[in-house]
């Protein structure tokens, strides 16, 4: 196991906060392996890359030799975690829960070491708590407690309603650690309520309290809100190398620092050269985004998979690959929605040929597929393809 400053600086790295980093050092000084904790609510399928930038420092600890917990929260996921939401999640079905969780756990090992890494279930400990358990539990803590949660306190602010069960979720994921026995538990920066709950359930039970480390939330595509699918800004881990790979080209060279530094497996000494080369003109910021799509495409695909969508990429957008006779335009942002840019610059026959073509899959914004045909594109450059053959190079102002 490294010394204590080794693994600090990589256990920093990305993160947005530590509470507490000096009670972190003495845990380390034990030289025994930390039990890491992350909670994941299976309330959607699949994974994005928002959820691997978590998913990454799971994955230090363990290179430090720690033990990480990929708790999947079976039971809570039945409750919704109101984290950031202006109204009552509504609760999933067991059978939803049950159905994501299975491919979730396909997911994980994409980036985490199977051999080191404990699966667990909340509902084998929490299922098995009567209502006398939970009222106990309940005890515990403060309805004041409770409302300094922003999200809570501004729905009562605003006499948005709040359910009492929604009052149990930070509880029972704090009552996560008791059982486990964490001395770390990680999350999103909307999560810290929750982790806080934790440290504090510890203690109460008589327990060393956990250390919390929370990561930023992952900026979307869109460079604007956090990657969501709700948002359609994300890309899918399990997306097609084709899609992975275009999608990560179309973040801005600014927004692929953040991503290099939160997601790549590259050490910040070589991203730091990097970007000191694109600095001084000595590396295309292309080249440098080219290279972070291949290794997204790389770690969830393969190498060959990495190397084969770089090159159909390139054949197609990249230096030239669009046809030399592709016709250019430019159009007022306020127009700049993929409906009007087909019909109006003679891609598509009609505006209905547009708005078909596009749900079946033929448009693409600098190589990547999308069916949404009513978001504008920002001010900006682009590549638009419709079908197989017809090309755009398309200025918005």
């Amino acid at each position: 196991m490294q010394d204590i400053d080794s693994q600090m600086a990589l256990i920093r790295r990305g993160a947005a906060e530590i509470i507490d980093e000096g009670e972190l050092r003495k845990k380390l000084a034990k030289g025994t392996p930390l039990r890491v904790k992350v909670g994941f609510d299976p309330t959607a399928p699949d994974l994005h890359l928002g959820h691997t930038v978590i998913m990454q420092k799971m994955r230090h600890f363990q290179d430090l030799g720690h033990t990480v917990i990929f708790l999947i929260g079976d039971f809570t996921g039945r409750i919704g975690d109101p984290s950031g939401r202006s109204e009552t999640r509504p609760p999933l079905t067991e059978e939803q829960v049950n159905a994501n969780a299975e491919t979730y756990k396909k997911q994980l090992f994409k980036i985490l070491d199977p051999e080191k890494t404990i699966v667990e279930f909340n509902s084998h400990w929490l299922g098995k708590m009567n209502a006398a358990d939970f009222i106990r539990l309940a005890s515990s803590y403060t309805v004041a407690r409770i409302m300094e949660r922003d999200d809570f306190s501004k729905r009562f602010r605003e006499n948005t309603p709040i359910a009492i069960h929604e009052f149990l979720y930070p509880l029972c994921q704090g009552y996560d650690s008791v059982a486990l026995k964490t001395d770390v538990e990680m999350g999103g920066t909307d999560q810290k309520f929750n982790l806080l709950v934790g440290r504090n359930l510890q203690s109460h039970y008589g327990m060393e309290p956990q250390c919390i480390l929370t990561v930023p939330l992952l900026v979307g595509l869109d460079g604007v809100r956090k990657m969501s699918k709700s948002y359609k800004n994300y890309i899918g881990i399990d997306e097609a190398p084709s899609q992975i790979f275009g999608k990560t080209m179309s973040i801005s060279d600014d927004l692929m620092w953040s991503y290099y530094e939160l997601l790549s497996s590259r050490t910040m000494e070589e991203i730091a050269g990097l970007k000191k080369a694109v600095a001084d003109g000595t590396l295309h910021p292309k080249k440098a985004k080219e290279d972070l799509a291949h290794e997204f495409v790389a770690r969830f695909h393969g190498e060959k998979a990495a190397d084969d969508a770089r090159a159909d990429f390139n054949a197609v957008f990249a230096d030239g690959g669009v046809p030399a006779d592709a016709p250019s335009g430019e159009v007022d942002a306020s127009a700049a929605d993929p409906v009007s840019i087909l019909a109006d610059f003679g891609l598509a026959k009609s505006r209905s040929e547009a708005r078909r073509k596009i749900a079946e899959g033929g448009f693409y914004i600098d190589g990547v597929q999308t069916k949404d045909d009513k978001t504008p594109l920002k001010s900006g450059n682009y590549v638009i393809r419709f079908g197989k053959k017809k090309f755009l190079k398309l200025t918005v102002r």
